[in-house]
């Protein structure tokens, strides 16, 4: 549990709309990795056609297996089958999937958020009191944090899927902003200029 949140029980008593600024972190890091995908829609047979082609590889052909698509369905789709939309959804998060897992790897996320060392800045944009009674809302505005030194430990806690350790990091994050601290531990969005 972070410092500011006992704050947001209250924010979140008088309808603030929002998430932890970890879950921003999360969302960001995954639009980011999206970002430099395959843009064409699983749905069409190019983007098909280049989610299968990025999987043929060993560990793609085991992510699609894992996602219910079998050497034997490939076979029957190369004979003119037609993917059903469920099938169609499990070729699209095989490939996400190893697409994330590529972007790790490769140490290409890590170079992006580095910046040579000087890393990437933060935009914090704060939770949405449109549904806050006027006497209940607080002055808040949007902040940008210069983010150095938290990429690498960030990263890997996104790839475990470890919660607490992002909690933790965007508290590192947040305290740049002194008394304004805890009105940023939740969030509208956070976006990174990656």
């Amino acid at each position: 549990m972070t410092r500011a949140t006992d704050e947001w029980g209250q924010w979140q008593k008088h309808n603030a709309r929002g998430m932890s600024g970890a879950e921003g972190l999360r969302r960001e890091l995954e639009r980011i990795v999206r970002a430099g995908g395959i843009a064409s829609p699983v749905t069409t047979t190019r983007g098909l056609s280049a989610r299968l082609r990025y999987l043929d590889s060993p560990a793609g052909k085991a992510e699609l297996e894992r996602q219910g698509v079998t050497p034997r369905l490939l076979r029957a789709w190369r004979r003119g089958g037609t993917p059903s939309a469920a099938k169609l959804a499990a070729v699209d998060t095989a490939y996400w999937n190893r697409r994330r897992a590529n972007v790790i790897k490769s140490g290409a996320l890590l170079r992006i958020l580095n910046n040579d060392g000087r890393g990437r800045r933060i935009e914090i944009y704060p939770v949405d009191q449109t549904h806050v009674a006027q006497e209940y809302r607080r002055d808040l505005s949007d902040r940008s944090i210069q983010g150095r030194y938290i990429w690498d430990d960030l990263v890997k806690a996104w790839a475990e899927g470890d919660a607490e350790t992002m909690e933790e990091i965007w508290d590192d994050v947040i305290s740049e902003l002194d008394s304004d601290y805890g009105a940023y531990a939740y969030v509208g969005a956070v976006t990174i200029g990656a």
